[in-house]
C-alpha cells in the first residue's frame, strides 16, 4: 500500500523567522516575510560587504573570528600617519577599543580579538622590536622580539605565536630573512629558518602548525609556501596567483589566502587543503593590499587596505559547503 506521504507529499512549515541552522533541502514558509524558502549551502564561496572602519588605513594587522574580530595599527597618507587605533567587529560594526601604545605599520600580530598580540613593526627611522598584549580594553607592554624587523608573517595565540620572516629595519630597508622566532608569553625565542627568505609575506595556522605564503625576496614576489611543524619548515603547495602581501586565515591545513601586490593589487582568493592551493571563482569586491585579514577559511574577515588610497571597507567570507537560506521563486 502506498504511504501518504508519497501521495500527498511533505508538509511546509510556517515559520515566523527563519531558522538558525537550515538543513540541505528543508522548505519552510516565513509569515513575516511572506515568502517561500530553503536550506541549501554555498558551492563556490563568496565575500559579501560588512561594517566600514571608523579609520580609513593600510599596513593595518588583524585578529580573531568574523564576528569577533580585531583592526589595530595600520598608516594613513597623505602625510604618512602611523596609527595606534584598535577597532573591535562584533558581526557587522567596528568600535573604538584600546590604543596601542605604539603607532605602528606593517607590524606582526595573532591572538583573539580579547587576547591579541601585535609586534615589531615601523615608524621610522629604526622601526621597533617591541610586543603588546591586548586583554579586551587595553595594549600592555610584552617581551621584546630579538630581530628588529617589519612586513613578517604572524600565527598562533597570545601565549603561543609565531613570527616569521619581514625586512629587517636598524636601518629601515635592510635585508629580507627567512628567521622565525617564538613567542610563550613573556620571551620571544628563536625557532627555525624558512628557506625563502622573503618580506611581505601571509601567515596563518598555529604556532606548532604554522603556514608561511608568497611575499617578496626584495627582488621579485614569491609564490611558495611554507608548512612549520614547531621546529622545521618545510615545502608546501605554491600559490596559483604570484603576490606580495596577502593576507590569511584559517589553519595549516585549512587555510585561506586573499588580496595582495602583483602589480596590480589584487582580490584573488585562494584555498589550501594541506597541500595545494586551488583559486576562488570568488574575488573581493574591492581588489587590494596591505589588509588586516582574520577568521577561518569557511568564515574571513578582510578590513582596510590600500588601492590607490586607504580604504575603511570591510568585507566578508563565507567559505565552500556553508549553510545558506535562499528564497524559492517561480522559473
Amino acid at each position: 500500500m502506498a504511504e501518504y506521504i508519497n501521495i500527498r507529499g511533505q508538509s511546509i512549515e510556517v515559520l515566523a523567522s527563519d531558522p538558525a541552522n537550515p538543513t540541505v533541502g528543508q522548505i519552510w514558509y516565513n509569515s513575516t516575510s511572506n515568502t517561500l524558502k530553503g536550506g541549501n549551502v554555498t558551492t563556490a564561496g563568496a565575500w559579501a560587504t560588512g561594517g566600514n572602519l571608523s579609520i580609513a588605513r593600510y599596513a593595518l594587522k588583524g585578529a580573531g573570528t568574523q564576528t569577533a574580530g580585531l583592526a589595530f595599527g595600520g598608516a594613513t597618507y597623505p602625510p604618512t600617519i602611523f596609527q595606534s587605533a584598535t577597532e573591535e567587529y562584533n558581526g557587522s560594526a567596528w568600535t573604538a577599543g584600546g590604543n596601542l601604545g605604539t603607532a605602528r605599520a606593517n607590524l606582526g600580530n595573532a591572538g583573539t580579538q580579547t587576547a591579541a598580540l601585535a609586534f615589531a613593526g615601523t615608524p621610522p627611522p629604526t622601526g621597533v622590536n617591541n610586543t603588546e598584549e591586548y586583554d579586551g580594553a587595553a595594549w600592555t607592554a610584552g617581551g621584546n622580539l630579538g630581530t628588529t624587523r617589519s612586513q613578517q608573517a604572524g600565527a598562533g595565540i597570545q601565549t603561543a605565536a609565531l613570527s616569521a620572516g619581514g625586512q629587517a629595519t636598524v636601518p629601515l630597508g635592510g635585508p629580507v630573512t627567512g628567521a622565525t622566532e617564538e613567542y610563550d608569553g613573556s620571551t620571544w625565542t628563536a625557532g627555525g629558518t624558512m628557506a625563502t627568505a622573503r618580506r611581505s609575506l601571509g601567515g596563518c595556522g598555529i604556532q606548532t602548525a604554522a603556514l608561511a605564503f608568497g611575499g617578496s625576496n626584495d627582488t621579485i614576489n614569491v609564490g611558495a609556501t611554507e608548512e612549520y611543524d614547531g621546529s622545521t619548515w618545510t615545502a608546501g603547495g605554491s600559490l596559483n596567483v604570484v603576490r606580495q602581501q596577502p593576507s590569511g586565515a584559517g589553519t595549516q591545513t585549512a587555510a585561506l589566502a586573499f588580496t595582495g601586490l602583483i602589480p596590480p593589487f589584487t582580490g584573488t582568493t585562494e584555498l589550501y587543503d594541506g597541500t595545494s592551493w586551488t583559486t576562488s571563482p570568488a574575488s573581493l569586491n574591492t581588489a587590494r593590499y596591505e589588509i588586516a585579514g582574520a577568521g577561518t577559511q569557511s568564515a574571513a574577515l578582510a578590513a582596510g587596505g590600500y588601492t590607490t588610497t586607504q580604504v575603511a571597507s570591510t568585507e566578508e567570507w563565507t567559505g565552500p559547503g556553508a549553510p545558506l537560506v535562499e528564497t524559492i521563486t517561480a522559473s
